[in-house]
């Protein structure tokens, strides 16, 4: 199975997400770390990336998942897909079956609290409005809110993913 763990910036998905492919004994990668040079100094300027800015990143997250679904391996994907159309592209060529959203949510004050409190190399605060407008909420995604401790809200997830299995 892989996993997306979907959610605007500060909603935990790096925190939850490797805990989960710990516990799913899955590859874990952060999106992140695939932005092109460009994409990272224009958020780190605090401006939002548009679509057409997304589309080559989430087309090389998608050969990443592709990849660990033709060599038979579980994967943990942290990566933000905000918009339907960007976990359209992401799911392109992985059947239905083996590929699970989990939309991490939480309240605006409280991520905004958890941005505030960290570091990111790129991801200016100042962006998190953008996000939270630019969230088109998963119709067919498992919604967790991420209000409590990590392990309890991986707990939750590994739950939630047995029932929809």
């Amino acid at each position: 199975m892989i996993v997306v763990l979907m959610g605007v910036s500060g909603s935990g998905k790096t925190t939850i997400g490797e805990r989960l492919a710990e516990r799913m004994r899955a590859v874990f990668a952060d999106a992140d770390d695939y932005h092109p040079a460009a994409n990272k100094e224009k958020m780190a300027a605090g401006h939002p990336l548009n679509d057409e800015d997304r589309e080559p990143w989430l087309e090389i997250l998608n050969r990443l998942m592709r990849g660990w679904h033709d060599e038979g391996k579980s994967g943990v994907l942290a990566c933000s897909a905000l918009k339907q159309k960007y976990r359209v592209t992401l799911s392109l060529g992985i059947p239905s079956e083996a590929l699970r959203f989990v939309w991490l949510d939480g309240s605006e004050e409280l991520i905004s609290e958890r941005l505030a409190a960290r570091h990111h190399e790129f991801m200016n605060p100042n962006l998190l409005q953008s996000q939270f407008q630019a969230l088109e909420p998963p119709a067919d995604a498992l919604r967790i809110v991420n209000d409590r401790a990590p392990d309890e809200v991986v707990s939750s997830i590994l739950e939630g993913l047995s029932t929809k299995i």
